[in-house]
């Protein structure tokens, strides 16, 4: 079949063209070309750390960023450094119950720096 002429006879017109499609649909296809998908979804864990571990934790500690499959937390004092280093196991348990697409290795607490 020829493509059809425009009115000028001079190029011919194209047939319809897909309308714009949502970001949220493009942008899966982009980072996984990009080989940036599984970073991408292991950083929701930096706005779902409070639901996680709950207010008494996340009330002394702040996801703070994601090296890879590890994620770094800074928490408010030295006492509970070593809390949440013995702890460790079983927060890394519950954070990937959250990502399960995309687990974490290891989580690594910091002490946070004042001010």
């Amino acid at each position: 079949m020829k493509p059809t002429r425009s009115r000028s006879g001079s190029r011919p017109v194209a047939g319809p063209r897909p309308g714009p499609k949502p970001i949220g649909v493009v942008l899966p296809d982009v980072l996984e070309k990009a080989g940036m998908l599984r970073q991408f979804e292991r950083l929701g864990v930096l706005d779902l750390w409070p639901e996680i571990v709950g207010e008494r934790v996340a009330a002394v500690t702040r996801a703070r960023s994601m090296a890879d499959a590890t994620l770094i937390v800074e928490v408010r004092s030295s006492a509970w450094l070593m809390e949440l280093n013995i702890m460790k196991g079983a927060l890394l348990e519950r954070v990937n119950e959250h990502v399960s697409e995309t687990p974490l290795d290891r989580i690594v607490f910091v002490l946070a720096e004042t001010e």
